[in-house]
């Protein structure tokens, strides 16, 4: 169980956190949200011990603490297997020690019947401990977050900064602590691993709390919300689902109570300024007035502040914006792409989809020049000015700099006040800008990278995972930025916001290789579609709503199938064909019918 009473925290003279006070039961699953900054990070970090308690305390139950930062903790020198195993440090102690004596009795270093008995006790212990299965653990555990075999081999510095935290997190559920602490546990899983995270959250027997900002991987797992604002702590019973309704239910009902409560303070009023020059009256109007000042006010919630984004374009480019060609690329003699091709024209929205590793961020560093590709050219327009946001681009601030003095290394052609009116746009203001970067949030640290980004126009922007770390208000502000923004986008991302609100045209990036995905249909109702075309095998126009993204192919016994007149959000629009030749032919089409071919 994990026990938080009246903890406060209290920076620069005022507190982030006031006495905030909840428990964590053994199989609880708790969720933490809030808005950037509102000091959800910060709570975990002290509940870890890893920052200074200004007031209150925390009590633990007997067992370890598991705690998953927003920074990979991993030695890259060491392969992933070797990785994994010093999550269990007597356990791999023993292990070392076992394979020393086994190296010593094969050179006869040492007397014989003592090291047989050492190897003995330490296979004993090894066993007692569990260590056998061990192996088997991990191959599980890196399996379910989407490593191979293979990977186990490889060294912890062949990876990206995303699978790097695939292993932090792999190492803390390897260990089995009765409390875990997760900050942001899903930001660089793809869909597959985070519907594995869901269930073995879901299963897992001790107490678990986690800072997250998917909702749909809280209402797989969380048993209750935990809502910071304004430094104090609100708990809704339920998942993330149940939350928004208890929070909207609890906002009507003050907004109720505040206005009967108005009301019948402006009664008062009115007859206090009455009579209040009425001797006859003037014990009821002083006695009314001290009413008044008694009155515990009805406080309304407030709504969280959102970043208003604004994204300015440099100026118009020509008509084909990029090709590239032929695009192959090799990372320690592992082909990571292949002979990949992509033209893009003016104010097209591309986004890539695809599991981790499937060449996504390797093929936007090769667009945007940060490496270059073994094989194939890219070609941009003259005019073309490209800005690169990388998925770590938060990992490039200085954190010895403030918040102002980072974002004007990116614009210092601009004054002062015109950089902080750009910082309060995203929620940068008075002395917040003079905050050291090392003290922000990982929500923060984005908004500032985000507003480095940006400070400078472009008229085609490179995005890869715009929103990890952003909460809700801010992701869904950057979003209809993105979606009004008049240049040219392609983006790489797992958030199916991004797909069903801003992209044109949608490509996955799958072992080396990308294709355009022309039908973006959920799958159940696809399947339903096909079903009742081949019922008769005549011309069946069949409607349904888009959500999500999925790959229409080897529909069996189909002629042909029309999808037209879906509510398609990202624009998106598309006919598939059953050619003689047994291959779907993509349409693209606005309300006109279609014929076979």
């Amino acid at each position: 169980m994990i026990v938080v009473e009246n903890l406060t925290k209290t920076f620069g003279g005022r507190n982030l956190l006031t006495a905030v006070s909840f428990a964590v039961s053994t199989g609880e699953k708790v969720g933490i949200v809030g808005p950037n900054g509102a000091g959800k990070t910060t709570l975990l970090k002290m509940i870890a011990g890893d920052e200074p308690i200004s007031a209150g305390k925390v009590n633990l139950s007997e067992g370890e603490l598991g705690y998953l930062h927003q920074e990979a903790d991993v030695l890259l020198s060491r392969s992933l297997a070797e990785e994994m195993w010093t999550a269990l440090p007597e356990l791999s102690s023993i292990r070392e020690r076992i394979s020393k004596i086994e190296e010593a009795l094969i050179l006869e270093n040492g007397d014989p019947e003592t090291l047989a008995t050492e190897l003995n006790d330490g296979h004993d212990r090894f066993k007692l401990l569990g260590g056998n299965g061990i192996d088997a653990s991990i191959a599980r555990v890196t399996d379910g977050l989407g490593f191979t075999t293979a990977d186990l081999g490889k060294p912890c510095g062949d990876f990206s900064g995303g699978w790097r935290m695939r292993i932090s997190l792999a190492k803390i559920l390897l260990r089995r602590d009765e409390h875990l602490l997760l900050d942001e546990p899903t930001n660089h899983l793809d869909k597959a691993s985070k519907q594995w995270l869901a269930q073995e959250l879901a299963e897992y027997p001790g107490a678990v709390l986690m800072v997250t900002h998917d909702g749909d991987f809280l209402d797989r797992v969380a048993t209750r919300i935990l809502n910071i604002e304004q430094g104090r702590v609100r708990s809704y019973p339920g998942n993330y689902s149940a939350y928004l309704e208890g929070k909207a239910n609890r906002q009507a009902q003050l907004d109720n109570e505040a206005d009967r409560q108005e009301r019948e303070i402006a009664r008062q009023e009115q007859f206090i300024e009455r009579f209040r020059s009425k001797a006859t009256k003037a014990r009821q109007v002083q006695s009314r007035i001290k009413a008044l000042d008694r009155i515990d006010r009805v406080e309304r919630m407030t709504n969280s502040r959102a970043a208003k984004f604004q994204i300015k374009s440099s100026g118009r480019v020509e008509h084909r914006v990029l090709y590239a060609e032929s695009i192959s690329h090799d990372w320690e003699d592992s082909p990571v792409l292949l002979d990949v091709s992509l033209e893009v024209e003016r104010g097209q929205k591309i986004v890539l989809v695809g599991h981790n590793g499937g060449g996504k961020s390797t093929f936007l560093r090769i667009l945007a020049g940060e490496v270059e590709s073994s094989e194939g050219s890219v070609t941009w327009a003259e005019r073309a000015r490209r800005g690169y946001y990388a998925q770590h681009q938060d990992e490039s601030l200085d954190p010895s700099l403030t918040v102002l003095e980072e974002v004007r290394r990116s614009a210092q052609d601009q004054p002062d006040g015109a950089l902080r009116g750009i910082l309060g746009r995203f929620l940068f203001s008075a002395d917040d800008v003079f905050k050291s970067v090392r003290m922000l949030s990982g929500g923060e640290k984005s908004r500032v990278a985000l507003a480095k980004f940006l400070v400078q126009p472009n008229n085609v922007l490179l995005l890869d995972e715009p929103t990890n770390h952003l909460d809700t208000a801010t992701r869904d502000q950057l979003l209809d930025a993105l979606g009004d923004y008049d240049g040219t986008i392609i983006c790489a991302s797992h958030d199916p916001a991004i797909v069903d609100e801003i992209a044109t045209h949608v490509y996955t990036v799958e072992n080396g290789e990308i294709a355009q995905i022309l039908g973006c249909a959920d799958p159940a109702q696809l399947r339903m579609m096909v079903y009742q075309l081949n019922q008769d095998g005549e011309q069946k126009n069949c409607t349904f709503p888009l959500a999500g993204t999925f790959i229409a192919e080897n529909l069996p016994n189909t002629r042909w199938a029309i999808l037209r007149s879906i509510p398609v959000p990202s624009r998106i629009l598309a006919s598939m064909v059953r050619s003689n030749s047994h291959r779907f032919v993509p349409v693209w089409f606005g309300a006109q019918h279609l014929r076979p071919q």
